[in-house]
C-alpha cells in the first residue's frame, strides 16, 4: 500500500497558502490576458472608425486635424489620458497597419504595438512581431531591439533571410545563432576601459547581455580553466545553448582579431569538444566578440570544418546609417 504524505500544521498552513496564491496567480493572468485583449479591441475598433467613417477611408490624413483634438479633450475629460489627441492618432496608424482584427496575436499588449507602429516597413515589422511572440518579450524589450536594428544585423549572418519577416529568427544552425555587430549599449565602461572592465561588465549586466546573444542561451561560468600538458588556460565565458545543444565559448577582444586570437579560440572549441562535451551534444561554437574584425585575417585563419566566428561590439545603439557602413566594411 502506498503511503500517504502527512503534514503537521505548520506545513499544512503552509501548502493551502501556496496553493491559493497559486490559485490568485493564475486567475489575474487570465483576468489581465482578457482585459489586454480587449483592450486592443477597443483602440482597434476606434482606428477604424476614424478613418471608414470619420476621414472616409483615406489612408492619409488630409484633414480633421482640430476634429480630432477637440473629440481628445472631450474623451480625455470623460475617460483619461488614454484617449489623448496623439493616443487617438496612434489608433488611427494600428488600424491602417492591421486592418485584420483576427489576424492580429493575442499575445501582445497595446504597449507591443506602440513599439511595433515606429517600424514603417511592413516585412521588418512583422518580423519584430513574430520574433517578439517567439521570444516572450516584454514591450520594453521589444523596443530596445527595434532601436538596436536586430532585423538588419541578422541579415548580415542569415542564410534564408527571406523567412526572417515570415517565422523570426528561427535556430537551425550555428550561423543563425550570430549577428554582426552586437551592440551592448547597456554596458557601463569609459573610454579606457581593459578586457577584464569588459567582462566584469557584461557579467553585472547578465541578463541584458542574453537577451543581446539571442534564444536559449544559459550561462555556465567564466575563466573556467582547462589544462592541456601542464598550463592552464581559461575561456573568457562559457555558454549552453539548449536549442543547438552545444556549448558556446566567448573570447573578449578590446583591440583588432588577430590571427592569435583565433588560434586560442580554436584550440578552446576542439579543447570542449574532446573533453567536456557529451555525445548527445553538438560540435562547440567559438565567438569572437572584439572591438574591431579583422576581414582579411579572419578570412585567412578561421578554419572551414570549424564553428568559429568573428563578430565586433558596439558600446552605443546604433543609427540605421551609421549600421549600413558598418556592414558594408564586412
Amino acid at each position: 500500500m502506498e503511503k500517504v504524505k502527512t503534514f503537521n500544521e505548520k506545513e499544512l498552513e503552509e501548502k493551502m497558502y501556496n496553493d491559493i496564491k497559486e490559485l490568485i496567480e493564475n486567475s489575474r493572468k487570465r483576468v489581465l490576458s482578457f482585459a489586454n485583449v480587449e483592450l486592443v479591441n477597443l483602440y482597434w475598433h476606434i482606428g477604424e472608425n476614424i478613418v471608414n467613417n470619420f476621414q472616409k477611408g483615406e489612408k492619409r490624413a488630409k484633414y480633421g486635424n482640430k476634429s480630432i483634438d477637440n473629440i481628445a479633450n472631450k474623451l480625455t475629460n470623460e475617460y483619461g489620458k488614454n484617449f489623448s489627441s496623439r493616443n487617438l492618432w496612434n489608433m488611427r496608424k494600428f488600424y491602417l497597419y492591421y486592418p485584420i482584427l483576427q489576424a492580429m496575436p493575442a499575445e501582445l499588449s497595446w504597449s507591443h504595438y506602440l513599439e511595433l507602429l515606429k517600424v514603417k516597413e511592413e516585412p521588418i515589422r512583422n518580423f519584430y512581431m513574430q520574433e517578439c511572440i517567439n521570444s516572450r518579450w516584454g514591450y520594453r524589450e521589444l523596443g530596445r531591439m527595434i532601436k538596436s536594428h536586430l532585423y538588419e544585423r541578422l541579415l548580415v549572418s542569415n542564410e534564408d533571410n527571406k523567412l526572417l519577416p515570415i517565422q523570426g529568427n528561427v535556430i537551425n544552425t550555428s550561423r543563425d545563432l550570430i549577428k554582426d555587430p552586437y551592440v551592448l549599449e547597456f554596458l557601463n565602461l569609459n573610454n579606457n576601459y581593459k578586457e577584464k572592465d569588459l567582462e566584469n561588465e557584461i557579467l553585472a549586466h547578465l541578463k541584458e547581455f542574453l537577451l543581446e546573444l539571442g534564444k536559449g542561451f544559459a550561462f555556465i561560468g567564466k575563466e573556467e580553466k582547462i589544462k592541456i600538458d601542464n598550463n592552464f588556460y581559461a575561456p573568457d565565458l562559457v555558454f549552453y545553448n539548449h536549442i543547438l545543444k552545444c556549448f558556446v565559448i566567448l573570447e573578449l577582444k578590446i583591440g583588432k582579431v588577430n590571427h592569435k586570437d583565433i588560434g586560442q579560440i580554436n584550440m578552446y572549441v576542439n579543447y570542449y569538444d574532446k573533453n567536456i562535451k557529451e555525445k548527445t551534444d553538438n560540435s562547440t561554437i567559438g565567438i569572437l566578440l572584439a572591438k574591431e574584425k579583422n576581414k582579411t585575417v579572419v578570412q585567412y585563419t578561421i578554419p572551414n570544418n570549424k564553428q568559429i566566428y568573428a563578430s565586433k561590439y558596439l558600446l552605443h545603439l546604433p543609427s540605421k546609417e551609421e549600421l549600413e557602413k558598418e556592414i558594408e566594411k564586412y
